[in-house]
């Protein structure tokens, strides 16, 4: 289990890019299991949609990339490197997020070959699946 101000210390983001609120399961280099708390007062919601509030899809990749990046650069070879994307495959979304829901962020880690990681990463709501899919991401050193 990873604190929100322990998950600072593995990944760069802050507020109110920090999608992740905490880390429930961990394997480092294996899998990740994270918490965002979604509220109604994130600030993309004043614009997404008023009167019909809902997290966007690039969120909530970005949350599940952030869940994969943990599990990543946990690992000791891998600390203090940034995990950029390199591509999402075959995502979908199932289901809309709105204020008050609970994000469950799964990402179990498929490959990491040469600094590039494949994870398969599933987000749910009360055990339904919200989005679903495979992303890559590269370990780089964010200093060069």
């Amino acid at each position: 289990m990873l604190s929100n101000v322990e998950i600072q210390n593995i990944i760069p983001h802050r507020y109110p890019f920090l999608l992740v609120d905490k880390i429930i399961e961990i394997d480092p280099g294996k899998k990740a299991v994270g918490i965002k708390n979604v509220t109604a007062n994130e600030p993309f919601f004043q614009g997404h949609f008023p009167g019909h509030p809902i997290m966007p899809g690039v969120l909530i990749v970005e949350a599940l990339a952030q869940t994969a990046g943990i599990a990543a650069a946990i690992q000791e070879d891998q600390k203090g490197k940034l995990g950029v994307f390199a591509s999402i495959e075959s995502l979908k979304f199932k289901q809309q997020i709105v204020p008050g829901d609970t994000l469950r962020l799964e990402a179990e880690i498929l490959s990491s070959r040469m600094g590039v990681v494949k994870a398969k990463v599933l987000a749910t709501v009360d055990g339904k699946t919200a989005a679903e899919g495979e992303i890559k991401f590269a370990m780089v050193n964010p200093n060069k």
